[in-house]
């Protein structure tokens, strides 16, 4: 019996991850995002897959599997540094988003659909924002911070709205929803959650780094794979077993290792399954789309589509700004994040299966959730660009993009300027002032700007890639330009803009990424550091001195243990 279901699934899987390939290598060629090809692979084989149910099970372990590896790079430390924007933003955002559409729904239906469906808005795709950000090593610029925050927060807001979409169906069945109803499944998934967090603290705390550390288990490369693959699977099913995300489970895991010095090993042990369940579950997301009924309701599907995307972008950004975010950046976190996402469909099924909303409207949610993933890949690439060019046709940057904090009347002549103000930009601004040369900032960042003023140097907030900043700054004043931002894309985009408005000036840029420095190199710096050039380096330059240190150099044979001297 086993093995009559075991091997038609495993046919179904082959044949969905074959297309994939297919489709996805030829999404890379037209130079799109292999997702897009992922997608489609999943609606066109999608009809040829009759256990569709059990594709979808075994494919929902690539969310969680991609959450895991993030969470191995997410530490407690890094995930408060976030700041409100991203944490308490995404709070509000989910808050605000179900609200709002809820509203607009109840004119046309009853109040739990109404609900369902804002709630369903709400939440965005982890998977494909988190992938693309990924590829194009985006996670940590200012939107991508502020996009896997509220990211984040929605995951975790997945179990408070599934349990409201079962109390909405209980209470629709007639018999009314008792408070006991209504607050036995919460109270269980609240202590499900403190004990899962509980199991987490003492087993990636204590336990594991005994595992880690172990001669027995580092003797084998196999055994420390099947332990990173034990954990990960193991954070996982623990979650769902409690009632939790699973995702939210795996980010848990993976971020409570990450502490660990092994934590970047096993982010690699786990790459291969994460790719193979990841891109299962893009192609069973196209599997749910429905061409006839979609090509039969176009019109419904597109103005839908443009309704909830467009308002779901205004709130995201008027949540940011009003957290003091940037007008391109709160608008390009909200490009990033105006798809419906993967989690919708828990939602939707759920609501269908007890009965709450209808199947057509069904169809319509499924349609145009389906329709925003496939416009995600693009929409997340070209962001920043996007938000750019939209804030300069409707010329809000005229009053606020350029949002100046001078701390001098008037700028000196053949000033030095510093863009960017993380660790790299203050180490710079110390060598100058060191050196009697007191340099003017452009800054992005609240914090980064107090920091700079305490050191007396003048702060201009803003976006350096915008033309307003640039010349509102006094850049026609500038003999040295030192470009730090971390964004590799950022840099480019900015070295262009200098070079075009003040060929003048000399620009010493940063490149984050080896793969970037010729672009960045294009674009007009005249010098370009690039970082992992440095590191090599280094550690080249930390080698020869161990080797030295330790006499190995003049040995004929200087791969001899550490501990071992010479005759």
């Amino acid at each position: 019996m086993i093995e009559n279901h075991f091997w038609p699934l495993l046919m179904q899987i082959l044949l969905l991850l074959s297309g994939a390939f297919l489709l996805g290598a030829l999404a890379e060629r037209l130079k799109q995002s292999p997702i897009i090809g992922y997608l489609l692979a999943g609606t066109l084989i999608g009809p040829l897959v009759f256990n569709a149910d059990a594709v979808f099970q075994v494919s929902e372990l690539g969310v969680a599997l991609l959450l895991f590896s993030i969470g191995l790079e997410f530490s407690f430390r890094r995930l408060k540094s976030l700041g409100p924007v991203a944490l308490a933003g995404g709070t509000v955002q989910v808050g605000a988003t179900l609200g709002v559409f809820a509203l607009g729904f109840r004119f046309s239906m009853p109040l739990g659909e109404a609900l369902i469906l804002g709630a369903m808005v709400a939440l965005s795709s982890t998977a494909v924002v988190m992938r693309v950000l990924e590829d194009r090593s985006e996670v940590d610029s200012p939107h991508g911070r502020n996009a896997f925050g509220i990211l984040l927060l929605q995951d975790i807001s997945v179990v408070p709205l599934v349990i409201m979409v079962s109390m909405i169906g209980q209470s629709g069945t007639g018999y009314g929803v008792a408070e006991a109803v209504i607050w036995l499944p919460v109270g269980k998934i609240m202590l499900g959650a403190a004990g899962l967090v509980a199991v987490f603290y003492v087993a990636f705390h204590y336990l594991a780094p005994l595992c880690l550390r172990s001669s027995a288990v580092h003797a084998s490369r196999d055994i420390i794979i099947l332990l990173t693959i034990v954990t990960a699977f193991g954070s996982i099913l623990l979650a769902h077993a409690v009632g939790l995300s699973p995702a939210l489970g795996g980010f848990l895991a993976g971020m409570m290792l990450a502490e660990s010095p092994f934590a970047v090993q096993m982010r690699s042990d786990i790459g291969s399954l994460r790719t193979l369940f990841v891109t299962l579950f893009f192609t069973a997301i196209g599997m749910l789309a429905d061409p006839f009924w979609m090509l039969h309701h176009v019109h419904w599907i597109l103005g839908g589509l443009m309704v909830m995307m467009t308002g779901k972008i205004l709130i995201i950004y008027v949540i940011i700004r009003a957290f003091g975010g940037p007008s391109i950046q709160a608008l390009a976190t909200g490009i990033t994040l105006a798809q419906i996402g993967e989690f919708s469909f828990v939602l939707a099924t759920t609501a269908r299966t007890s009965g709450i909303i209808r199947e057509d409207i069904f169809n319509w949610v499924v349609s145009v959730t389906i329709i925003s993933i496939f416009l995600s890949p693009l929409m997340v690439n070209h962001a920043v660009s996007m938000s750019r060019r939209i804030i300069r046709l409707i010329s809000f940057n005229r009053f606020r993009a350029v949002e100046s904090e001078k701390t001098a009347d008037t700028v000196p002549p053949w000033q030095v300027f510093i863009i960017g103000f993380g660790p790299a930009g203050q180490q710079v601004a110390d060598g100058l002032i060191s050196n009697g040369i007191m340099p003017s900032l452009i800054e992005l960042r609240p914090p980064m700007a107090r920091i700079a003023k305490s050191k007396g140097m003048a702060v201009h907030m803003g976006d350096a890639t915008q033309e307003e900043v640039l010349i509102h700054a006094g850049l026609d004043h500038a003999c040295l330009v030192v470009v730090t931002v971390p964004d590799p894309r950022i840099v480019r985009d900015t070295v262009a803009t200098i070079r075009r408005l003040f060929p003048g000036a000399t620009v010493i840029a940063r490149s984050r990424y080896n793969m970037h420095t010729a672009e960045i190199q294009e674009a007009g710096a005249h010098v370009t550091v690039d970082e992992e050039e440095i590191v090599g380096k280094h550690l080249s330059d930390g080698v020869i001195d161990c080797l030295n240190g330790r006499g190995w150099l003049t040995l004929s044979c200087v791969c001899e243990p550490a501990g071992k001297t010479a005759d």
